[in-house]
């Protein structure tokens, strides 16, 4: 046990620096809680007042004869009216309290939480393509939005209120022995049976909350799953099957959530039974006390009082200890996402790179997304600056990887790729991305104007340098056409477009990108032939003065290539030059037309 509590202070530690910025504004927070003690404290007298000091026949307190006038000693109304005021007072004190308390909560428990998942989401977005790959994107989604909430509640809805229960307990602890010390001994008794009870729960709760969230997020994945896939399930009419796999995971998240639950619920039990024994012993030798004239009536009104809020305090230090392990599992998940390392690594000292010449070379280059099996195996290729590549090959042939390794997207597990004569490992990664435009299958636009997504590559492009790129598109008449024009929000994915439209914009995007080198992947693949006639006017103009590369199954779009590549079980086996050889690159097409 005591190795895995020991476990929790890294954790801990690393919370504590994502608050760092608000250290301040904790403390702050801090203050405000602490003001709950003395009111707390204050709360009880009205009624001690009332019942020594008006019914009963106790004289006036010290403090308040040197405030009454000396002429209202003898009536208690005055000291009635006193205690009344002082009652509503303490009260409507307290209330502000609580308000301001709440109010800086939430805003600072707010931008620590949303700086979190700022930082999440900027490495979940810097790691490798194959991490994503391999783990989902529900995996990084449910840290960033779900997880990332451990920051505040250990560093505000946690040790805050712990530290300011421990600083009330000690103050109760002080006035109890103040009143009868063997009261307050008697009531301490109850602390090491909390500090068990505490220590018996706490791994339990922990693994129940981390069983919780795996499940929860296995609920969320299938969730994505469905609307990122919505057309295919419509399609094949399996609404009710998604919608029972839902529901099974998650009904095993919700058995999970309802026994970590009950689980902490049977803590909470336990000490509550502690405490209210430990109130009914202190009420039994009270009462001895009254009886042997050692205390007053209203002494031990004032001790069960304040006994209360002692145990309170108690209550809440172990309620947190045990809640924070709901926390300390958020935080195991999000800071396990952190740590994780992205398999494309930018070295140091990397060389900048402003533009390319689009001169590319392959050396023995092999890759594959597991170590079992190679995707890419032994490939070996150079293609001079300008050069326009086609690539024809079987699905899964290896094609579209060829392309992310140009990129950077993944790196190869042997072999090297060159651009300019240098190893493209050696330049700044953002740099290297600059080099290229591209323009996929199914292209890919924000839920945001027409404008911001032609500009997504250059957001400091003007408005004319917008229209030009849409009109070399051949996209500036449909848009100019719509109500909003380029102000027309195109909704998620694009979806309010047609993919013909969809495409042109894609396309005006490249075209303001204006990078050295270009990558098509079967960009009319999706389209008519009438719409495919406009994009590869388009695509031609696009093309020129760059290396390009076009992946495409219809072949017309590759008759204008310099070079044919055909990718075969992960290796080119056939090269075809237009330039040189004419009839073998016409051999090839017609032997992917035949086959």
């Amino acid at each position: 046990m005591a190795d895995r509590t020991r476990s929790d202070i890294p954790i801990l530690r690393r919370l504590l620096r994502e608050a760092r910025k608000y250290w301040p504004h904790i403390g702050g927070i801090f203050i405000l809680d602490l003001l709950a003690t003395p009111l707390s404290l204050l709360s009880p007298l009205p009624l001690k007042l009332a019942v020594d000091n008006v019914l009963g026949s106790e004289p006036m307190p010290h403090v308040l004869a040197v405030i009454f006038p000396d002429g209202t000693h003898d009536s208690p109304l005055p000291l009635l009216v006193f205690a009344a005021c002082m009652l509503v007072a303490v009260a409507a004190l307290s209330q502000l309290q609580k308000l301001g308390t709440t109010y800086f909560r939430t805003y600072v428990g707010g931008k620590i939480t949303m700086d979190f998942k700022s930082r999440l989401f900027w490495h979940g977005q810097r790691l490798s393509l194959a991490y994503h790959d391999n783990k989902g994107v529900t995996h990084a989604l449910y840290r960033i939005q779900y997880d990332s909430s451990a920051v505040q509640w250990v560093a505000i809805d946690g040790l805050i209120p712990m530290i300011a229960a421990f600083v009330a307990l000690i103050s109760m602890i002080f006035v109890i022995a103040l009143i009868n010390a063997q009261l307050a001994i008697i009531a301490l008794v109850v602390v090491p049976v909390l500090i068990i009870l505490i220590k018996s729960y706490r791994q339990p709760l922990r693994q129940g909350w981390k069983k919780q969230k795996r499940l929860d997020n296995a609920a969320m994945t299938v969730i994505n799953e469905v609307f990122s896939s919505l057309r295919v399930v419509k399609a094949f009419t399996q609404e009710a099957r998604e919608r029972a796999r839902f529901v099974h995971q998650a009904a095993a998240g919700l058995s999970a959530q309802l026994r970590v639950i009950l689980l902490q619920g049977s803590f909470d039990l336990m000490t509550g039974v502690v405490t209210a024994a430990g109130t009914g012993v202190v009420l039994f030798f009270g009462v001895l006390a009254i009886q042997s004239g050692t205390m007053t009536t209203g002494d031990l009104l004032v001790v069960m009082a304040y006994l209360i809020l002692l145990y309170g305090p108690l209550q809440v230090i172990g309620s947190q200890l045990a809640g924070m392990q709901n926390a300390f599992a958020s935080a195991e998940r999000a800071y396990e996402f952190l740590d994780e390392q992205s398999d494309v690594k930018e070295m140091d000292n990397a060389l900048p790179l402003v533009c390319a010449r689009g001169a590319f070379k392959l050396s023995d280059v092999t890759f594959g997304y597991s170590p079992d099996v190679s995707v890419l195996k032994g490939v070996s290729l150079e293609i001079p600056a300008g050069t326009r590549v086609g690539i024809v090959g079987k699905t899964g042939a290896g094609k579209t990887t060829l392309l992310g390794l140009l990129m950077r997207f993944y790196d190869t597990v042997s072999g090297d790729i060159f651009l300019d004569g240098v190893n493209i490992r050696h330049y700044r990664v953002m740099d290297l991305r600059q080099q290229f435009g591209i323009v996929l299958q199914e292209p890919v636009l924000f839920s945001n104007t027409i404008a911001d997504n032609i500009a997504y590559g250059r957001t400091d492009a003007t408005t004319a340098e917008i229209i030009a790129a849409a009109q070399t598109a051949n996209a500036h008449d449909f848009i100019d056409a719509l109500p909003a024009g380029y102000d027309t929000v195109v909704g998620e994915r694009g979806m309010r477009l047609s993919g013909g439209e969809r495409q042109r914009i894609a396309l005006a995007r490249a075209f303001l990108r204006d990078s050295p080198v270009l990558l098509l992947d079967e960009p009319t693949s999706a389209v008519d032939v009438k719409t495919e006639s406009g994009i590869m006017q388009a695509m031609e103009r696009l093309m020129q003065g760059r290396t390009t590369f076009m992946i495409a199954h219809r072949l017309s779009t590759l008759d204008k290539c310099d070079m044919v590549l055909e990718v075969k079980d992960g290796k080119i086996v056939q090269v075809a030059d237009n330039k040189v050889e004419g009839l073998q690159v016409r051999g090839v097409l017609q032997s992917q037309r035949n086959g």
